[in-house]
């Protein structure tokens, strides 16, 4: 499980927003549900995300953060010198849901399935 220790202590602060985008770049790929919502690509790209936060909603023990992500997909080819994919990375975009323990730091992540919920 991630830790948002910066976000946390930046909470009630007019910073807030700006540290918990912050920690959220830094977390990378590989700790965010970024391949599950891949929708015209196969696989995630090495290029940086972008967050922005959709909501922010305090409850007794959490703070629950809506972010929207925007970041880069490939569609993987063969590598041949006459591979027809194109090298450009596809534009991916999806919402993720992090609830934040006020507590611990503590973090739950997890891909939002529909984006209208």
């Amino acid at each position: 499980m991630i830790k948002l220790d910066k976000a946390l202590h930046a909470w009630g602060t007019p910073g807030f927003e700006s540290v918990l985008k912050q920690e959220i770049v830094q977390l990378g790929a590989d700790q965010l549900p970024l391949q599950q919502g891949l929708s015209g690509s196969s696989s995630v790209g090495n290029q940086p995300i972008t967050v922005v936060i959709n909501s922010v909603v305090e409850t007794d023990g959490v703070i629950r953060i809506r972010a929207g992500i925007f970041y880069q997909g490939i569609i993987g080819g063969c590598s041949c010198a006459d591979d027809p994919t194109p090298d450009n990375g596809i534009n991916e975009y999806c919402e993720v849901s992090f609830d934040i323990d006020k507590s611990t730091a503590a973090t739950r992540v997890a891909l939002v399935a529909d984006s209208r919920e």
